[in-house]
């Protein structure tokens, strides 16, 4: 795992591309890689690269990038892993392809040169990269499949500005960090920023599963190669036994490919099922114990599953750490967390994810297996199960009412809803009054509802923008699958927005914080592909039990007491600490912050989540932590 950034000015009379400005945006991404570092400028000075690496695979120095195709046609900067590299690799050395090293970067830089950005569907693994074809003076870049690695761009006055952290692009002299009010909105609905947009005005995000060009005219094209969703839905025939086997041999070729390594690596275990399959396939693939790692907290010990972590170290004889942290440890990191995330991620689970990148590093490991994309696929979250039953009973009748009547309900019951702060259930309301769809995702917090009572006149435009994502997802997913099923495409917005964007970005910012590479076996695309072909009808079995698929499935490997206690949930207390130890600061630090200054909020509204938080009136510990983490985030980029 590394950290890329890069500028490239196509046409440009005068290029200004320097080897200071890729020093400075290669040395503030250091934690990505604290191994090597490289640069690059084109002869012509339109292409410049900048890298910082994490050595992982080849740990010599051929492993060094920028790499360049021995003809100097094409250059290459890479952050990721390609696990069905070897296998590439063989098949280009037949073809009398020579190599200089026994990286999969140069079989990307090779692949490429074969055959172009098709090659992209032949890679496993994660990856965002950048090629500059020194011929036809062209920048391709790419984001793997599903997300898992970031890309940032801006293009402005004819130059092109990347990396894998915004804080790269913003230390280009041409840039300035600017707030996207129209983003704003996002962040503060759905807790993250759309699949395209970032926090800050002027700079994007590639999608995940698109690649883009930039042509010698400064044309740039973005392109889809791959979907979770397939075009053609056809739902696979295979009994629910069949299902299990090919479910329990996709996730053991997931998990085998994903422990190529020529350093120390391990697992996060929670306790949960996803991360226990890990230890479990794991297990059977190695002649050492599993490294092992735990957080919890020291008091609140609702929130600890280190119970379920510890019978896990004791069934496959783990070699476990663990680390307890309270309040205390984590107030001071806020700052210094908030920085690292480039963008305001209002998930509180990047707290304990911070310690315990930290925890790994220290004990010398530098690849971690991570659980996320199970729930997303076998119907994990409760959300899902609420919906789906919601859109097939009342949401259908609702929707089945005259327009007027549906306002009517909406404006009576806006008044007690807002008075009693339950904001979601009077947006279920609005969203079927207002023609909106349905499911927004896991991610919701602070509603449309809600943001009318928040923002200040002047800014109550906004309120309506939230709207937008999920009915543009839903209709890409009607689109690619009109014969899908309602779990398909609810499946398909978790994979297409929160996965990618917020829980995704939690983990790349807060492990590569500590250079740490975090790979994800159950969001193989091949395992992805297959799960999605799964009808409803084998995933809700009874309409009850979440994730009944997967926990048949893995019953040969993990004990019942792991597979079916009670969903817990990795999580952070927060809302304790709101209530009691950070209350004063918190209120402190929003309602006096640089954003707060700019009106865009009203302190009423926001001292009113403080009043029914403190008061026990309504949990608004995840809301607060949305606001907080925005606050910081402004003081750390925008000022």
């Amino acid at each position: 795992m590394c950290g890329i950034a890069g500028v490239v000015e196509p046409c440009n009379s005068e290029p200004q591309i320097s080897m200071d400005i890729l020093k400075r945006m290669s040395d503030i991404i250091s934690h990505r890689g604290p191994d090597d570092e490289g640069h690059y400028i084109s002869k012509d000075n339109r292409c410049g690269f900048a890298f910082r690496r994490l050595s992982i695979i080849d740990l010599s120095a051929a492993g060094h990038q920028p790499m360049s195709t021995s003809d100097g046609r094409f250059t290459i900067v890479f952050n990721g892993e390609i696990y069905n590299h070897e296998e590439l690799r063989e098949e280009f050395i037949t073809k009398g392809i020579p190599y200089n090293s026994k990286t999969d970067t140069e079989t990307i830089l090779n692949g490429y040169r074969e055959h172009g950005a098709d090659f992209l569907n032949r890679m496993i693994g994660m990856w965002d990269l950048a090629i500059w074809d020194d011929e036809k003076k062209e920048l391709f870049c790419a984001r793997d499949r599903v997300g898992i690695k970031p890309l940032y761009y801006s293009y402005q006055h004819g130059r092109f500005i990347f990396g894998s952290e915004i804080k790269s692009i913003l230390q280009h002299p041409s840039m300035r960090a600017e707030m996207n009010l129209e983003e704003l909105p996002n962040y503060m609905c759905f807790s993250m920023t759309s699949e395209h947009e970032t926090m800050f005005k002027g700079i994007h995000k590639l999608p995940a599963g698109h690649f883009l060009r930039l042509n010698n005219r400064g044309d740039i094209t973005i392109q889809r190669y791959w979907s979770p969703m397939p075009d053609n839905y056809s739902p696979t025939q295979q009994s629910t036994a069949e299902i299990q086997d090919e479910i329990m041999r996709l996730l053991r070729q997931a998990v085998k490919a994903r422990m190529m390594s020529d350093v120390p690596f391990g697992v996060f275990l929670s306790g949960g099922i996803d991360s226990s399959v890990n230890v479990a396939l794991m297990a059977e693939l190695m002649d050492r114990p599993v490294d092992t790692f735990t957080v919890g907290f020291k008091e609140l010990q609702k929130y600890n599953e280190l119970e379920y972590a510890r019978k896990i170290n004791g069934i496959f004889n783990t070699n476990h750490h663990e680390i307890l942290i309270d309040h205390n440890d984590a107030l001071p990191l806020l700052e210094k967390m908030a920085w690292h995330e480039d963008e305001p991620n209002g998930d509180p689970v990047c707290i304990p994810l911070y310690f315990l990148s930290k925890l790994t590093r220290d004990r010398g490991t530098t690849v971690i297996q991570v659980g996320e994309g199970s729930d997303e696929q076998f119907v994990g979250y409760p959300w899902m199960m609420r919906e789906w039953k919601f859109y097939n009973k009342q949401w259908k009748w609702f929707r089945a009412m005259p327009r007027f009547m549906q306002a009517a309900m909406y404006k009576t019951a806006k008044p007690f809803f807002q008075m009693t702060g339950n904001y979601l259930a009077l947006d279920y309301v609005r969203r079927a009054a207002e023609g909106n769809e349905l499911y927004w995702g896991g991610g919701v917090d602070i509603t449309p509802s809600h943001l009318e009572v928040l923002l200040s006149k002047e800014h109550s435009s906004l309120r309506d923008i939230p709207s937008q994502l999920p009915q543009r997802i839903h209709q890409e997913a009607r689109r690619r699958s009109p014969n899908g099923d309602y779990i398909q495409h609810i499946a398909f917005y978790e994979l297409s927005h929160r996965l990618p964007e917020l829980l995704l970005m939690r983990v790349d910012k807060m492990t590569m914080a500590h250079s740490l590479e975090a790979r994800v076996p159950f969001l193989d695309h091949r395992l992805i592909e297959y799960t999605m072909s799964i009808p409803w009808q084998k995933k809700i079995q009874n309409g009850t039990e979440t994730k009944v698929l997967l926990k048949k499935a893995v019953e040969s490997i993990l004990p019942k007491e792991i597979i079916y206690r009670k969903k817990q949930g990795f999580a952070a207390p927060v809302s304790e600490w709101f209530k009691n130890e950070w209350y004063i600061y918190a209120k402190n630090e929003i309602l006096q912050s640089s954003f707060m200054k700019t009106g865009v909020l009203t302190p009423f509204g926001v001292e009113h989540m403080f009043y029914l938080h403190k008061s026990g009136k309504k949990n608004m510990g995840k809301t607060l932590y949305t606001l907080l983490n925005l606050a910081l985030w402004h003081k750390q980029y925008i000022g």
